[in-house]
């Protein structure tokens, strides 16, 4: 079993902090210059993916709202 204590949750962390994140982690995959058990963890770290779209789709659907209540012209959102 591997060590969490790393672990961020996306809700404790700004989505871009998030999104550098998975940037980091997959160049660091993508080096090839780890061990297969550092290249485990770093992949686990990659469940922010999801995270990061709940985020997103979160925010969409507040704008979404905020455009139906304010009738405000949608400017391309799909």
């Amino acid at each position: 079993m591997t060590d969490n204590s790393n672990d961020t949750n996306i809700d404790d962390t700004r989505f871009e902090d998030a999104l550098h994140e998975l940037e980091v982690i997959v160049r660091k995959i993508e080096s090839g210059e780890h061990f297969l058990e550092e290249n485990l963890e770093l992949f686990e770290r990659i469940a922010l993916t999801r995270q990061c779209s709940s985020k997103l789709d979160a925010a969409t659907q507040r704008i979404k709202k905020l455009v139906d209540e304010n009738g405000i012209e949608e400017m391309g959102m799909d």
